[in-house]
């Protein structure tokens, strides 16, 4: 008997969660991987295409090609490339001889925009990274806690219902007081499932979260049909007709009244355009999804824990609009289960009470820790 009660002292000692070497404050994601991935795209992307337009230009120089007369000089000739791209308008007549003008100017400006593109795309970042993420950061890191420690008491628990088992000479009577103990809920641990209850009415997390997803939003379509506008009005006009007769020179008789040139880079930023544009179409919906990721619970990871006494009472509210701080939490719970060192060990116990024999005998982890202890020979059958 001595060596039964010893082996079963070694199981239940090694059950125990070794206490975490580290800080786990350093290692907490505070971003969902598809959230850092969008972050990634949306922000390196047109900044990895406007450094590669600008490295484009400073290699090949000038950006404009004129055709200028053949009596003018080649300083006449860069002078009419410079005064073109400076004032980068299209002179052309309508179908009534009347001059018309049409301004380019977008054409000069696009790297700059693509620039601001960027920086536009990372405000949701900053947002959820004050607004939200230190508070997240708390919250996770006493959820992930408390969730090993709860673990912990159980085993300890089964420890103690050991030591009194063996020191009762009544063992009727230790099971009776051991279903009593049940009913009055006296394994739950209280702080943790109220605190979690609590999460679920609260909803600032949750609001900073669609907003900064809406954001996001907003802003891909906003440069969407920026680069739709782009391609409708300009990104079809690689050739114009500049004038330089302004100035000094219009009364020049020798000056051509109007000068065709040819944008040399024009290939260059319609490829940028289309890359940056298809980019984002396609990350509209990965932004929708995760804003619908909120319309449902984490049913898989819920569903391990609830082998903790805590979670009986917390998943029988989970009937609620899912739409809270709770259900946020979960999701970075579920994007840090491996910092949950106690996921795994209960995920194994669930996946021995589906394939044990009496599952009506196995609730929580404290009834599978008395099995496993062998306290099952002496309890009474109903």
């Amino acid at each position: 008997m001595s060596l039964s009660h010893t082996a079963a002292e070694y199981m239940l000692s090694d059950a125990l969660l070794p206490d975490p070497g580290g800080s786990r404050a350093k290692g907490l994601r505070l971003e969902l991987p598809s959230d850092r991935l969008l972050k990634f795209i949306t922000v390196g992307l047109p900044l990895l295409l406007v450094s590669l337009a600008f490295a484009r230009e400073f290699s090949t120089g000038s950006q404009i090609s004129c055709f200028s007369p053949t009596n003018f000089t080649g300083k006449q000739s860069a002078y009419v490339d410079t005064a073109c791209w400076d004032s980068l308008v299209h002179h052309s007549f309508d179908t009534e001889g009347h001059a018309v003008t049409k301004s380019l100017w977008a054409l000069k400006v696009f790297p700059y925009s693509l620039l601001v593109v960027a920086v536009l795309m990372y405000l949701p970042y900053l947002l959820w990274r004050y607004a939200a993420a230190p508070a997240l950061h708390s919250d996770l890191l006493f959820i992930i806690d408390e969730l090993d420690k709860s673990y912990n008491r159980s085993v300890r628990l089964v420890q103690h219902m050991r030591k009194v088992q063996q020191a009762s000479t009544e063992p009727e009577r230790f099971w009776e007081e051991y279903e009593r103990a049940r009913q009055e809920r006296y394994f739950e641990f209280p702080l943790l499932e109220r605190y979690l209850t609590c999460k679920q009415r609260a909803h600032s997390l949750v609001f900073i979260y669609i907003l900064r997803n809406l954001l996001l939003l907003l802003f891909l379509a906003a440069t969407c049909l920026y680069l739709i506008f782009l391609h409708l009005n300009i990104f079809f006009q690689d050739e114009f007709s500049c004038s330089i007769k302004t100035g000094l020179l219009e009364a020049e008789p020798h000056i051509p009244p109007l000068i065709p040139c040819k944008l040399v880079f024009f290939s260059v930023f319609q490829l940028i355009s289309l890359s940056v544009g298809g980019v984002y179409v396609l990350l509209i919906p990965v932004v929708i999804y995760n804003a619908l990721q909120l319309c449902q619970w984490d049913k898989g990871l819920l569903s391990v824990y609830e082998m903790l006494p805590a979670f009986d009472l917390l998943s029988r509210k989970m009937l609620t609009c899912p739409i809270n701080d709770l259900n946020v939490i979960l999701l970075f719970l579920r994007a840090n289960i491996s910092k949950l060192t106690s996921f795994s060990r209960l995920n194994a116990v669930s996946a021995l009470r589906d394939t044990t024999a009496n599952k009506q005998d196995i609730d929580t982890v404290i009834d599978f820790m008395t099995l496993l202890a062998g306290l099952e020979t002496t309890k009474p059958k109903p």
